[in-house]
């Protein structure tokens, strides 16, 4: 049966805390050329359709800026190529480094070296846990994300008694914590739905794919699946498919790739929780080149997301993700 929601978007962007005083450019013991026009983006996986999109943006930005923008990305979301990647970008000495960070700890020492650089440090959708050490971050609100999806999902299972299960990526990413916290927190208000413990998929969708078909084996009454990301929400529709459980069980996934949103036309996914990696990408950009000639900006900004249903699908296209630029 199609179920029709209606789209949530989640508050366009809060202001979670204002600027510092001082100027920006003075970073630790080095100083920000205000001239430098030359930027780096690291993303935190290769080919990704979500980084895409904000490589994309970003490129876009960055040229209608009249700067140079250098992206790299590790081939896996893992923190030991990352912070090589890091560390030769830093050898270039570009005035910012704009970043998703794949570990909220061990990311922080090298990111701090940059910013002894007089490197501006510009987080994206992931963050360090120390707060002092990017000038500004940009992500959606990954909490109220899921919140949003366990909303979702108790509209889609209904009145049914069940087991819910939520897949997470990789204990320490601070994006995929936060939804998980969110979806657990407000799953516990529909007492008709049993939470299972969070299972870690180490970012691999066979993974997923695999913990959800022993899942579905040993949990006979299991009515939906949450998919913290994208690589996750992928696997659990190919075991829920393969198991010939698509829509018996309800699939909400977070992230709009291609394949997501052909899942979603074909019945596989049930629903999307689609970020804006493009307007993150953009201001991402814009925050980079504010900060590198010294100007104020905003600490921390969160950006919009959006419930998408088969019903609603084709009026929120501008929501789904790109392969390419």
């Amino acid at each position: 049966m199609r179920t029709h929601m209606t789209a949530l978007a989640l508050g366009t962007v809060l202001l979670l805390a204002g600027c510092g005083s001082g100027q920006i450019g003075d970073t630790g013991s080095g100083q920000t050329d205000p001239n430098n026009k030359n930027l780096a983006l690291i993303t935190g996986m290769r080919g990704e359709p979500f980084y895409v999109s904000i490589e994309c943006a970003a490129q876009q930005e960055a040229a209608a800026q009249g700067y140079q923008l250098n992206t790299q990305a590790p081939e896996k979301f893992e923190q030991a190529e990352q912070s090589q990647i890091l560390g030769g970008i830093v050898s270039t000495k570009p005035g910012a480094v704009i970043i998703a960070p794949t570990d909220d700890k061990a990311l922080a020492a090298p990111l701090q070296q940059a910013r002894s650089n007089g490197i501006q440090v510009v987080e994206v959708d992931t963050a360090l846990e120390d707060r002092s050490i990017a000038v500004t971050s940009l992500s959606s609100d990954n909490y109220a994300g899921g919140q949003l999806a366990a909303q979702t999902l108790a509209k889609l299972v209904g009145d049914k008694p069940g087991s819910v299960l939520a897949l997470n990526t990789k204990a320490g990413t601070s994006t995929t914590d936060e939804r998980a916290k969110g979806f657990e927190e407000e799953i516990a208000k529909h007492p008709n739905l049993k939470l299972l413990p969070t299972q870690y998929t180490e970012n691999e969708p066979a993974t997923a794919a695999q913990i959800v078909s022993s899942t579905l084996a040993a949990t006979p009454d299991l009515v939906g699946v949450f998919g913290t990301n994208l690589n996750t929400g992928e696997g659990a529709a190919t075991a829920l498919s393969n198991a010939g459980k698509s829509g018996q069980v309800q699939l909400v996934g977070f992230d709009a790739s291609p394949k997501q949103v052909d899942d979603l036309r074909n019945g596989r996914v049930q629903a999307l929780i689609a970020q804006n990696p493009g307007k993150i990408g953009q201001e991402g950009v814009q925050r980079a080149i504010a900060a590198v000639k010294g100007q104020p900006v905003e600490r921390e900004t969160r950006t919009e997301m959006i419930a998408i249903t088969r019903d609603n699908m084709d009026q929120q296209a501008q929501y789904f993700y790109k392969s390419h630029c």
